[in-house]
């Protein structure tokens, strides 16, 4: 279904229905709703019911050239709970997505959540600056990403992808799951994908970790090697007190693709908690 966010912006929204807790699944960039192919069914099989979206600008959704800050985003996000009614919702957010969730939380609070899921996620600060050292992104890297887009969309997704499921020199997946990423990656808007990664490189998202109390689980693989697990997934687990945290061995970044079957019984033991 299309949802409505405001007078501009339709958000494509898929919703399994039934009566189990919801799980709302926040894709990464620069893909849709439909890379979480792998957790949907084992999800509604274990009786919660799931709703994915498009981010504004990627798969189905709308793409205007404007909303592509953080803020804005977790706008979207809470205007699809609105519209579905959501309350004691689990919060899943995948790389550039778990952004949406730490920033969902600062800017509208817990009172809809149940638990959050990181998920090989950006936050807490991605970029490498004076007082965050530790950010696994630098100025250099990030002005070659975005050079590359600009120059040619189709050699930069061949590329991303490759990274995107390789751990230790290894690609994880088969070649037609990498194609299925690729054509993800094509539905993109070349303006949404620019300044989307603008967004996920640059905005610090500790001051938002420090906001969350409700039960967070971060998943991670650790050979990501396109949001590093010592840089993004350990810090948050150290900033988030009580958080759990569930390393996927010999796992790229795509570890919900290449080891979906680890990552989903990670996932439902602590959705059922």
């Amino acid at each position: 279904m299309d949802q409505r966010i405001d007078s501009a912006v339709n958000i494509r929204v898929e919703d399994t229905g039934g009566p189990g807790r919801p799980v709302v699944l926040i894709h990464g960039w620069p893909l849709s709703g439909e890379a979480w192919a792998h957790q949907l069914p084992a999800l509604r099989d274990a009786g919660f019911r799931v709703i994915t979206y498009d981010r504004r600008g990627f798969g189905r959704s709308d793409k205007p050239n404007h909303g592509y800050d953080y803020d804005t985003l977790a706008d979207d996000l809470e205007a699809v709970m609105d519209d579905k009614d959501l309350r004691d919702v689990t919060l899943v957010g995948f790389s550039m997505g778990g952004g949406e969730v730490a920033r969902y939380i600062s800017a509208h609070g817990e009172d809809r959540l149940h638990s959050v899921v990181f998920a090989s996620a950006v936050p807490p600060f991605m970029m490498k600056t004076d007082d965050n050292p530790g950010g696994p992104l630098d100025e250099d890297k990030a002005e070659k990403m975005e050079a590359d887009l600009k120059q040619n969309r189709a050699t930069f997704f061949e590329g991303f992808t490759k990274n995107f499921f390789t751990a230790n020199g290894d690609l994880k997946v088969s070649e037609p799951e990498r194609q299925m990423a690729i054509s993800l990656c094509e539905q993109s808007d070349q303006t949404a994908a620019l300044k989307c990664m603008e967004a996920f490189g640059t905005t610090d998202f500790r001051d938002d970790l420090k906001k969350i109390t409700v039960p967070t689980l971060v998943i991670h693989g650790d050979s990501d090697g396109v949001v590093p697990i010592e840089g993004s997934g350990e810090r948050t687990h150290r900033m988030v007190p009580g958080s759990e945290m569930h390393v996927i061995r010999d796992a790229p970044h795509g570890c919900n693709v290449s080891h979906a079957d680890d990552f989903n019984s990670a996932l439902i033991e602590f959705l059922r908690k």
